[in-house]
């Protein structure tokens, strides 16, 4: 099979349009493309899409050197124009704003500096909009601002509605076919039979065809509704803003015309704006215009674009236009256009589908020809070959119904649907336990993680972090959090307290808001809020202090530089620069400390070296260590850079963040599912080994290396090194690209990699599966990773590889059931119609049949939930056979029984239950039919497992599966005891009830005998590649 499919493989994350282009030519028989090809990107669309893209892009970047040009010819130094001539609408007017909704955008998007002076810069632009600055909008002006201006939103595509679907089941070709027969049927069958016998037959097949549409309509429906949910999720982004004077977090489809809106490192820009303040803002404005050049915010160039990113720095701005009136407005109509890329497994069982279907299409051709041959050959012999009635039409109707409906069975047009099904369902449990799936691939590949690599903190701990110990005036000594009046334990002079509150209140990133009943609260990181409430706790006072100084430049920290640097000027001239940041890094840089009398002594190597003790001790206490210096600047010409040395240590900080609870259980959960765990960061390597042991993940035998001693190596080293690292201390992220290139390249590793920096962003998009954390990440790692871990847990990401092996061995399962179901239904009718002149299975019972193996099959196994099992199994493999030699095994295995039961009850039946009588031939195909059925119930409970023999363990767990069962024994009473009529059965005894229930159920004994049956020779290995189960009691 394997060989058979080689046009349908892709790559699970940005396959070549190649690819795509080569399965979509490969897929030959469809029976309904627009149902099937659903959840398949439409490459048309794309493409259309692409290119109108590429026009705004176009648009935008010439609106840049259009304005890059006009600065040339612009006098900066002149004064500010005189005011444009605003014509204002009486709306506009009332409302209390001075300038049109058109007019104000446009500032923005056309980048144009002249009228902006014109309207007095930005804070002509704030009075305007009647904003203040520093205070934001009020809350109470925010229906006014959307009805004047508009809401943040951006114009999608109305959700389909139910009735879609339904018109959308019933654009099945071979239903319509056999609707048609249906009507042709009735139309005969009343001209020979009379009302209403003669319309039975054809009203039977109407009234299937009807419960297949909306069965599959309502399937497909709930589904759809899935994954709006899941879209919902996906948007809700947050940015802080400051409304009444206070700083709060509000949703970006919140945001008005006039909101201040505050910036950062990994922000993505939420809507045009203009500059208010900011130190050192750089903006990637690639997404909008194509540039790669990073571009510099300023007085100068003020204008901030919707859906760019902010590279570095932080600011404020003030907010001139959203939703549609952006250009990225425009440009999100054209993003979601072509739908997402279809995943690995839908390509596969695309080809699947696609070579049964040529096999089904074929005996579906052979039955009919067969039917009809064996007619015509009785016609002959009988002499009435020129004579035909009305009776022998609806014969040969009923002969092309039967072919129709044998294609209907034999297509498995839901083996690439019930890989979304199984995907959907998988990805709506996984949002209840906190983790966000932005692709469907994502899911599916992290069944197969082999490796991830994991960030520390907030992620293997509790990212709630305070200050546990310190250093400072020669001393360390562990910090007293219960007790507010002597937190600190130890006598320091208040000059030392004065440089250590100075060191930490400039120098910081965090924003303190306080409520209506006066409750503070701090915006920012953990390691920042941290230090900050240690300064409060202090006896600080953080407002006081920032007013006594103006803050000049700011140089924000980032995992390349490892540290947070601030220039701040004194009222008085004088300069100073504080930095703080990693220890080693830190105490590089200085050269004098403050002594326990507050005054400033030089910093000897044998002093440096006994720091550089105590950070080790606090570092293999698990503390994160953080050095606190600062440095004054007589020369006022040093303005325009911060230095980095000379500089003065204050104290050296170590911080506490413990271990989450379950990291501990869930790594070692990994390490039994042959999922390596290791750990990346940037911190100092000994608070990284002491933790890495806290979670199991440094064993023995296992390498802590930093990360600057692993670049220095050669690929050869590399590859006898990287195998047993299992941490990396002091990585940036270009440290963390390469460790995943090289897991992926030189050993195949499939490999899932954690990230929540805006530099992480390369090795998201690397990695096989990107992890973005939902609470610590930048909006710029969230957007480039696959899933969104929401709560940051180490143990969540666990439950995604469980869910992604899950959903594999449940698409496993449902390609075993419905082969099964394919083999025997062809088989029976194409051999009965060469032997007998007659298919024991009539059109509806064959729709009937086909229901129950594909829409509500797929319900009942490919919706399974996880199991513990399938984390104490290795991974499977890249490469490996999806449909494997095990099932295989069980499907012919399985089909052999089946048929030679079918077969005896077709070709002897009447002899072995002593029947006679005109109703003899019915009740023989009744019970065919009714054990057909039961075989495939008892048959759905056998492929629970394809290896184990105990396949009813958990199945009262899955309500679906049970319930799935229950409704199909339920309605198989109601055809055969009462809809007769309509399906071609009669009523039955109990004694062939109980004979048919009895023939399903021998095929669990069958299943048993089969499921000891070796399948290849040499170590056994497990049916998906994992190694194989333990014998003995343990079998079961």
């Amino acid at each position: 099979m394997e060989s058979l499919l080689k046009d349908f493989e892709v790559e699970h994350k940005n396959p070549s349009e190649e690819a795509l282009r080569r399965w979509r030519n490969a897929v030959s028989i469809v029976k309904n493309p627009r149902r099937r090809f659903r959840h398949v990107a439409d490459l048309v669309k794309r493409s259309v899409a692409e290119k109108k893209k590429r026009s705004i892009q176009e648009k935008i970047r010439v609106a840049l050197y259009v304005k890059k040009a006009a600065l040339h010819f612009i006098d900066a130094a002149a004064a500010v124009g005189l005011p444009a001539e605003h014509k204002l609408s009486d709306e506009v007017r009332q409302a209390g704003f001075e300038i049109e909704p058109d007019e104000l955008a446009s500032v923005t998007r056309d980048h144009d500096i002249k009228a902006l002076r014109a309207n007095g810069g930005v804070e002509g632009i704030a009075r305007r909009v009647s904003v203040s600055l520093k205070d934001g909008i009020h809350e109470s002006s925010l229906p006014n601002r959307q009805k004047i201006y508009g809401c943040n939103r951006y114009t999608e595509k109305p959700p389909k509605s139910f009735w879609m679907f339904v018109w959308e089941a019933l654009q099945d070709l071979t239903l319509i076919i056999l609707m048609v027969c249906a009507v042709v049927s009735v139309g005969v069958g009343i001209a020979t039979e009379g009302w209403p016998k003669g319309m039975y037959d054809g009203l039977g097949i109407i009234l299937s065809v009807f419960l297949v549409v909306m069965v599959t309509a309502i399937s497909d429906y709930k589904q759809s509704l899935q994954f709006r949910d899941l879209d919902k999720e996906k948007k809700k982004i947050s940015i802080q803003v400051i409304r009444d004077g206070r700083t709060q977090k509000v949703s970006i489809y919140d945001l008005v015309i006039g909101d201040v809106v505050q910036l950062s490192t990994g922000d993505i820009v939420p809507a045009d704006g203009i500059y208010i303040s900011g130190y050192s803002l750089v903006i990637d404005e690639s997404s909008l215009s194509g540039e790669s050049e990073p571009v510099n915010i300023d007085e100068k160039n003020p204008f901030h674009l919707s859906g760019t990113k902010v590279q570095d720095g932080s600011g404020k701005m003030l907010v001139t236009a959203v939703g549609m009136k952006t250009e990225w407005g425009k440009l999100m109509e054209t993003l979601n256009e072509g739908g997402e890329d279809e995943t690995p497994l839908q390509v596969k069982l695309n080809g699947v589908a696609t070579i049964i279907g040529k096999i089904g299409l074929a005996f579906a051709v052979l039955t009919f020809l067969v039917l009809t041959a064996r007619f015509l050959v009785e016609k002959a012999l009988h002499k009435e070959f020129t004579h035909w009635s009305s009776y022998d039409a609806f014969t040969l109707l009923d002969y092309f119904a039967i072919a129709v409906t044998i294609i209907v069975v034999a297509v498995p047009e839901g083996l690439p649907l019930a890989v979304t099904l199984s995907l959907a369902f998988a990805m709506k449990k996984l949002m209840y336990d906190k983790a966000l799936v932005r692709h469907l691939s994502a899911c599916e590949t992290m069944g197969s993680a082999s490796c991830i690599c994991t960030d520390k903190t907030g992620t293997l701990t509790t990212n709630h972090m305070v200050v546990d110990k310190i250093w400072i005036c020669g001393k360390a000594k562990a910090i007293n959090n219960n007790n507010s009046e002597d937190i600190l334990g130890l006598e320091i002079s208040e000059s030392v307290l004065s440089f250590l509150l100075q060191v930490i209140f400039q120098n910081t990133g965090c924003e303190i808001s306080k409520d209506e009943d006066g409750q503070i609260t701090i915006f920012g990181t953990p390691t920042e809020k941290a230090l900050l409430e240690f300064g409060l706790l202090l006896g600080g006072d953080f407002d006081a202090q920032r007013k006594e100084f103006q803050i000049l430049k700011v140089e924000p920290f980032s995992s390349v530089r490892k540290k947070m640097s601030v220039l701040v000027a004194f009222p008085e001239g004088r300069l100073q620069a504080s930095c703080k940041g990693g220890s080693e890094i830190v105490l590089k840089m200085c050269d004098k400390f403050v002594d326990d009398s507050g005054k400033v002594a030089n910093l000897s190597e044998e002093q440096k070296r006994n720091i550089s003790d105590v950070i080790n001790g606090f570092a293999s206490e698990a503390l994160r260590t953080l050095c606190l210096a600062f440095k004054d600047l007589d020369d006022t010409s040093e303005e325009s850079s911060i230095p980095d040395f000379g500089y003065t240590l204050v104290a050296i900080v170590g911080i506490k963040d413990p271990v989450r609870p379950g990291v501990k259980d869930a790594v070692r959960t990994c390490l039994e599912a042959g999922i390596t765990v290791r750990m990346v960061t940037g911190d100092n390597i000994n608070t990284a080994k002491a933790i890495a042991k806290e979670c199991g993940i440094l064993t023995e035998d296992g390498l802590a290396w930093e990360a600057t001693d692993l670049r220095s190596k050669t690929s050869e080293e590399m590859r006898s090194i990287i195998p047993n690292i299992q941490v990396m201390a002091r990585s940036s992220p270009v440290d963390k690209h390469t460790l995943v290139t090289n897991l992926r390249n030189m050993f195949g590793e499939v490999v899932a990699v954690t990230g929540d920096g805006t530099n992480d962003a390369p090795a998201l998009r690397k990695a096989d599966i990107g992890l973005a954390m939902g609470k610590s990440g930048t909006e710029v790692a969230r957007e480039n990773a696959d899933v969104i871990i929401m709560d940051d847990n180490f143990t969540t990401i666990v439950n995604v590889a469980k869910r992604g092996r899950a959903v594999y061995r449940n698409i496993q399962k449902f390609v075993q059931f419905q082969l099964t179901v394919n083999v025997v239904a062809l088989v029976i009718n194409f051999v009965s119609a060469c032997i007998s002149g007659s298919a024991p299975l009539t059109a509806v019972q064959l729709l009937w049949v086909n229901m129950i193996m594909d829409t509500l099959g797929a319900l009942a196994l490919a919706t399974e939930p996880p199991v513990d099992e399938l984390m104490k199994r290795p991974p499977v493999g890249r490469g490996e056979s999806f449909i494997t030699r095990a099932m295989w095994r069980n499907i012919f295995g399985q089909s052999i029984y089946q048929l030679v039961v079918l077969a005896v009850l077709n070709f002897d039946g009447k002899h072995l239950l002593g029947l006679s009588g005109s109703d003899a031939t019915k009740i023989v195909n009744t019970l065919i039919f009714n054990s057909f059925v039961f075989c495939q119930v008892f048959n759905e409970i056998n492929s629970r497992d394809v290896e184990k023999i105990n396949v009813f363990r958990g199945m009262f767990n899955s309500s679906v599966f049970v319930v799935v069962i229950v409704s199909t024994v339920t309605f198989q009473v109601i055809i055969v005891e009462f809809l007769g009529t309509f399906a071609g059965t009669v009523p039955i005894s109990w004694q062939l009830w109980l004979l048919s229930v009895l023939i399903g159920a021998v095929s669990m004994p069958v299943a048993v005998v089969l499921k000891c049956i070796p399948v290849q020779m040499g170590t056994a290995k497990h049916h998906d590649g994992y190694d194989a189960l333990p014998s003995g009691p343990e079998l079961a």
